[in-house]
């Protein structure tokens, strides 16, 4: 279950990717694309491209959320830069509604200079029990 929402939150975020512009290189639970390796030891659910900017996408749950690395995670993610042009790259963080103060407080207490490489994209997940498989029905806010 818990893998299941995860899964939707990654295809959220893809989803805002698209929007913004950018081409997805590797996802997490991706069919046709690769999964994107580990960054200094931290998971990411998502690399893009836009030209030659490029951006890293996380998802973070109410398990992540109370992790004490966190805070590091997300600044070591926000302060990448690319190899060959040193280039900012950009942090999209996919984020439940329900942990919108949570998250905000943490990106609050960032340096400016990390802050301002970071996205916040906030989302829904609601339960649909009226179909058999238990479908989710999803929104972007």
């Amino acid at each position: 279950m818990l893998d299941l929402m995860k899964r939707q939150s990654v295809d959220l975020l893809i989803d805002q990717f698209w929007k913004n512009g950018y081409l997805t290189i590797s996802r997490k639970f991706g069919t046709y694309l690769p999964e994107p390796q580990r960054m200094g030891g931290f998971d990411v659910d998502i690399i893009a491209r836009y030209k030659k900017d490029y951006a890293i996408g996380i998802t973070i749950n109410e398990e992540d959320i109370d992790n004490p690395l966190l805070k590091r995670k997300i600044e070591f993610l926000a302060t990448r830069q690319t190899k060959s042009s040193n280039k900012d790259v950009l942090l999209f963080i996919g984020v439940p509604n329900d942990l919108k103060k949570k998250i905000e407080f943490i990106i609050s207490t960032l340096d400016e200079n990390v802050r301002k490489n970071i996205k916040i994209q906030f989302f829904n997940h609601e339960l649909n029990s009226n179909t058999k498989s238990k479908k989710k029905k999803t929104f972007l806010n």
